[in-house]
């Protein structure tokens, strides 16, 4: 080899050096870290050129499938970072997707004016439980997917923090509530928006069962036979579970009389299904806060009496709702 040739090589394999520091940590930083059963996050797309948003497809062990994910960041949030950050578990209603709170309310604004993180996970109409399924148990397992895989590559890949609230409407206002005294101490205040918090309420059960049977599912999967099945039903009344809420602040709100609100459509017939169903889970929410003040667990609550089973009052709730789930984070202003 000649002297030109040896100066080309060595100049190659020096600019060789120089560059693999530059492409092999991308590769290690983006590697993601998965859950403690293994569930993994194996896609990521930015929804926007900010950088604000993005979805996340996580192949969940609890569920057996792919399920998506939305994720709102903070100002300053970079994803190699080793700062972590408050978050807001948000939880969707039943017959709808994670993609709804983006859809249906300005979150994305009013999360933008704080340092927090919003984690928008797929709910499909699991009811926020691991199914029941003749006392077998097994998939879908929802409340695994939610507290555990979610939780996990959430703080372990895209900087979550410890200081956590949920917040949820209808069915996911009940899985705020339910979550919360199902694993005490994982949140500190939960947002419970027009959710049954009173499962064993005369009707009740019938009700959930019949709106689940919509859905093309098995009901008596989810939580098996109301009396039958009983202990597994109590175990999961919002309202049974109160005593393990103490010490999580709580927010629940909905409507109670069934009649015509302010944000509703002129000429809504009174039997709409949005004025008969939020009249039967405004009771079980009335006897919820009426429980938590029995036993002395403090609640903020707002049983605004007309309005529909619907988003307008939904984001007003989270208006109303928003800076005290912010200071029960110790979130800042951004």
């Amino acid at each position: 080899m000649t002297d030109e040739a040896h100066r080309y090589a060595a100049a190659a394999l020096t600019a060789c050096a120089a560059l693999l520091p530059l492409t092999a940590a991308p590769a290690r930083a983006a590697a993601p870290v998965r859950a403690d059963d293994g569930s993994s996050v194996t896609a990521f797309r930015w929804l926007d050129k900010a950088r604000t948003t993005f979805d996340a497809t996580v192949r969940s062990a609890g569920l057996g499938r792919d399920a998506k994910v939305r994720v709102l960041v903070p100002k300053g949030w970079k994803q190699r970072s080793a700062q972590s950050w408050p978050v807001v578990y948000a939880y969707h209603g039943g017959n709808d997707t994670y993609v709804s709170w983006t859809r249906s309310t300005d979150i994305e604004r009013v999360a933008r004016r704080w340092g927090v993180m919003v984690v928008m996970p797929e709910g499909a109409n699991g009811s926020y439980t691991n199914w029941y399924n003749g006392g077998k148990g097994g998939r879908p397992r929802w409340e695994d997917f939610h507290l555990l895989e979610v939780r996990q590559l959430a703080e372990r890949n895209w900087h979550a923090g410890g200081a956590r609230a949920a917040m949820g409407l209808s069915s996911g206002g009940q899985g705020a509530c339910t979550y919360a005294g199902r694993s005490p101490g994982t949140f500190r205040y939960a947002a419970c928006f027009s959710g049954v918090l009173s499962m064993s309420r005369p009707g009740i059960p019938m009700l959930l069962m019949y709106t689940n049977l919509r859905s093309g599912q098995r009901p008596e999967a989810i939580w098996g036979v109301p009396g039958i099945d009983q202990a597994n039903w109590d175990a999961h009344d919002p309202i049974k579970l109160l005593p393990r809420m103490r010490g999580t602040g709580l927010y629940v709100s909905s409507g109670t009389t069934g009649r015509p609100g302010p944000y509703d459509k002129p000429g809504t017939a009174p039997w709409d299904v949005g004025y008969v169903s939020e009249r039967a889970v405004g009771a079980t929410v009335r006897d919820f806060v009426a429980e938590a003040r029995r036993r002395r667990i403090p609640v903020t609550s707002h049983l605004y009496g007309p309005g529909r089973h619907a988003w307008p009052y939904w984001q007003r709730e989270m208006h109303t709702a928003w800076p005290l789930m912010m200071r029960a984070l110790g979130a800042r202003p951004a």
